[in-house]
């Protein structure tokens, strides 16, 4: 009997932790940063250089992965950047909050900056 009932929270535990660890802070802050990279990503390559236009591509093709794997709806991600797209679309690439994202993204999930660099080498955005 003991054995079902320590089977048994474990697995209400591990699923629960499954579900997506992110605060409704964490959600929302990267959801607006693959929004600024999805934005920065349209922004003409005359305008920006390329390995900027490269790493957004990336970084949002990272972020919106991570966010459906942490439980966000993948028809909500996909409303909030095009939100963020709609907000940003014309506007120039803004340096300071690309990096704060940069900052925020790489402390907030393990190995991101890796992973995104992987995606930036591979060519498969």
């Amino acid at each position: 009997m003991k054995k079902i009932l320590i089977i048994i929270y474990l697995s209400f535990f591990t699923s629960a932790y499954a579900a997506g660890h992110l605060s409704d802070k964490d959600r929302k802050a990267t959801l607006q940063c693959a929004g600024l990279y999805y934005a920065n990503s349209m922004i003409p390559q005359g305008s920006l250089e390329l390995d900027k236009i490269v790493f957004s591509i990336a970084a949002k093709k990272f972020l919106t992965s991570y966010l459906v794997k942490e439980g966000v709806e993948e028809n909500k991600v996909n409303t909030e950047l095009n939100k963020s797209v709609d907000e940003l679309y014309g506007k120039p690439y803004d340096e300071k909050k690309t990096e704060d994202c940069n900052k925020y993204i790489y402390k907030l999930i393990p190995e991101s900056k890796v992973e995104i660099d992987k995606l930036v080498k591979s060519g498969i955005y």
